[in-house]
């Protein structure tokens, strides 16, 4: 059986119970309600269909559970046994005894047919279940089984199938190296029967060059001679003037130093003079403030020596600052 036949016997299995076990329910309580009414105390009679809902649901209970466990392959132990055998006892019992109190035989074996068929299809469909259940395991492990075998017979196949590739490709990859060696062993020998023939040309080639180039030498030697003879008459040339060189930049260095100490001796002079309480004219006043930029003197300093104000000295000094700023960096 395949898997959807197995699914439609336990469903056929499942309804059939279910209608079995709702008949059985309500004939037990159309049959036991009546005889509970005539058993309760007086005002009581309403709770007769207590009872045998009661016990039908403990039915439920059992077939329900008992189904659930049967499709795990599982087993409650003995507490579900019991529970089954006394709810069916209970059901026969109730459903027997009124006819049997009224000893009609005849009546107790018809209101015997529900529970007992209640009781046997309880039993019977865990049963089932458990065989459908036990069943259905050992088809899987033989699906499960025939799956493996198909996996390893593919997977030999295709290593086998890989196995002769790689033969293949084996033989394929020896007949070309074999190929190979054969056109290389063919091209060696056509090579050297070349280079043979390269040797001889290159020899008589060099015989030729070589009377040429010695030609080329003399010409070359007495080429480099007088290259020689110019080189040194440059060289003189080149050293007398570096050192005319070094000497007119040994005369600017030292008029430059001149100045520098001339400069000094103003900017002293300019600063001798000290603080002074008016204004001096505004070429002087420039030259204060250019001698004390040059001494490194403060803003206020200055001014203290030109008698202009703060502002206009650090207008002046921002000017020395702006002009000196190209000259730093074509030093650097």
């Amino acid at each position: 059986m395949n898997s959807v036949q197995i699914r439609s016997a336990e469903r056929a299995l499942s309804v059939g119970t279910w209608l079995i076990v709702g008949g059985a329910m309500l004939f037990s309580i159309l049959t036991v309600t009546p005889l509970m009414e005539r058993h309760s105390p007086k005002g009581w009679e309403w709770t007769a269909p207590i009872l045998p809902l009661v016990v039908d649901a403990a039915v439920v209970i059992v077939v329900r559970l008992d189904a659930v466990l049967a499709s795990l392959g599982g087993h409650g132990g003995r507490w579900p046994i019991a529970l089954r055998w006394m709810t069916g006892c209970m059901t026969l019992a109730l459903n027997v005894a009124d006819s049997a109190l009224k000893k009609d035989l005849v009546g107790a074996a018809v209101h015997a047919v529900a529970p007992l068929l209640l009781i046997v299809t309880a039993e019977t469909g865990l049963a089932y279940r458990r065989a459908i259940t036990t069943a259905q395991s050992a088809r899987e492990a033989q699906l499960k089984a025939e799956r493996a075998e198909r996996e390893q017979a593919a997977n030999e196949r295709r290593e086998a199938q890989e196995r002769r590739q790689r033969e293949e490709r084996e033989h394929a990859a020896m007949l070309a190296r074999e190929q190979r060696e054969h056109e290389a062993l063919i091209a060696r020998e056509q090579t050297a029967r070349e280079d043979a023939a390269r040797r001889e040309e290159h020899e008589r080639i060099e015989a030729r060059e070589r009377a040429e180039r010695e030609a080329r030498e003399r010409r070359e030697q007495m080429r480099e001679q007088q290259q020689a003879e110019r080189e040194r008459l440059e060289r003189e040339a080149a050293q007398r003037r570096e050192r005319e060189a070094r000497e007119r930049e040994q005369e600017a260095r030292r008029q430059q130093q001149e100045r520098a100490e001339r400069e000094a001796r103003e900017r002293a002079a300019l600063l001798a003079a000290g603080p002074v309480n008016e204004k001096l004219p505004e070429d002087k006043a420039r030259l204060v403030v250019h001698a004390s930029f040059g001494e490194g003197l403060p803003v206020r300093a200055a001014a203290e020596l030109c008698g202009w104000s703060t502002g206009w000295v650090s207008a002046r000094y921002q000017e020395h600052r702006d002009a000196a700023k190209p000259l730093l960096e074509a030093v650097t």
